[in-house]
């Protein structure tokens, strides 16, 4: 099992990337929450099997079709399994 934390920038606040985050990481079984940052950045942090937290880490590079993604900064933590599903944060 494996968590990640990320921070993506670039153009992704207003093109509904948080929607498709929760969608794609509910659809690869992944736990965690995404919210977005005063900086115009969106950070997550996903937790699940190494396999879906590297799909999930590509999806993010590229995002939902509005998206214009310019850095994915991935840090990976211990797991904790702490989270019973996957939301949106505020």
């Amino acid at each position: 099992m494996k968590r990640m934390h990320v921070i993506i920038s670039g153009r992704v606040q207003g093109v509904s990337f948080r929607a498709y985050t929760r969608e794609t990481a509910v659809a690869l079984k992944l736990t965690g929450w995404v919210r977005n940052l005063h900086d115009g950045s969106v950070e997550a942090v996903f937790e699940g099997e190494d396999k879906n937290v590297k799909s999930m880490l590509e999806w993010c590079r590229k995002g939902p079709r509005h998206a214009v993604v310019s850095d994915v900064d991935a840090t990976e933590e211990p797991y904790t399994g702490e989270f019973r599903d996957f939301r949106i944060t505020y």
